[in-house]
């Protein structure tokens, strides 16, 4: 993306993939690409997204904070 510094580094997505790995897949065996696609989906709609709280959005959900701005 950017240099380090840059507005346009990777750090957000840096710290997905760490909750990701953590939480969620860590010591996990697939046995197949479509069983690991499904797993993954599940933990993003149901519960990265969906009620994990995020210190940047004021200890909301991300989905909590976008309706909240909506309103």
């Amino acid at each position: 993306m950017g240099r380090q510094g840059d507005c346009y580094d990777n750090a957000a997505m840096e710290n997905f993939f760490r909750s990701l790995k953590v939480e969620q897949v860590n010591g996990c065996r697939y046995r197949t690409r479509e069983e690991a696609k499904a797993d993954v989906f599940e933990y993003i709609e149901t519960y990265y997204s969906a009620r994990r709280r995020r210190p940047a959005l004021h200890y909301l959900s991300p989905r909590a904070f976008g309706k909240r701005r909506t309103l």
